[in-house]
């Protein structure tokens, strides 16, 4: 799959919370989520597998992101869990472990933290190598 193959593809929102919102504590959502605003708490895409989160460049959650669907490019100051797919644009920033499904990343984007791909059980698989690095990531360059 090349990247951005849908990068047009609009996405469901249901909820929009604007730049100029604050939430503290959890939010918890069905169907599709937009997120200009911060949010300092778990964010939590109950229910349908066709919950998706997206957060804007101004976006920034402080905390855990449970979402099947996660599109970022903000902020997430926690460990996020996109069972079905994660999109990480240019300016996203990510300060935890990530688990996911399938991933995205544009050139720019950025995890510190763990990265775990989930197997067809949603479960993080382990990969035991002494040589894999865990820290920052962060793309520098296109794949070919």
């Amino acid at each position: 799959m090349k990247f951005g193959r849908d990068r047009n593809a609009r996405l469901q929102v249901d909820t929009l919370i604007g730049k100029a919102t604050r939430i503290d504590g959890d939010l918890a959502f069905e169907g599709g989520l937009h997120l200009d605003g911060r949010v300092a708490g778990n964010v939590l895409g109950e229910g349908a597998a066709g919950n998706t989160l997206s957060v804007s460049e101004q976006g920034h959650i402080e905390g855990s992101v449970a979402v099947p669907t996660v599109v970022l490019n903000g902020t997430v100051n926690g460990d996020i869990r996109a069972a079905t797919r994660l999109v990480l644009g240019p300016r996203a920033r990510v300060e935890g472990s990530v688990q996911y499904g399938r991933i995205e990343m544009a050139l720019g984007a950025e995890i510190r933290g763990r990265l775990m791909p989930l197997g067809d059980d949603r479960e993080p698989r382990v990969l035991e190598d002494a040589a894999a690095s865990t820290g920052r990531y962060q793309v520098t360059e296109a794949a070919g």
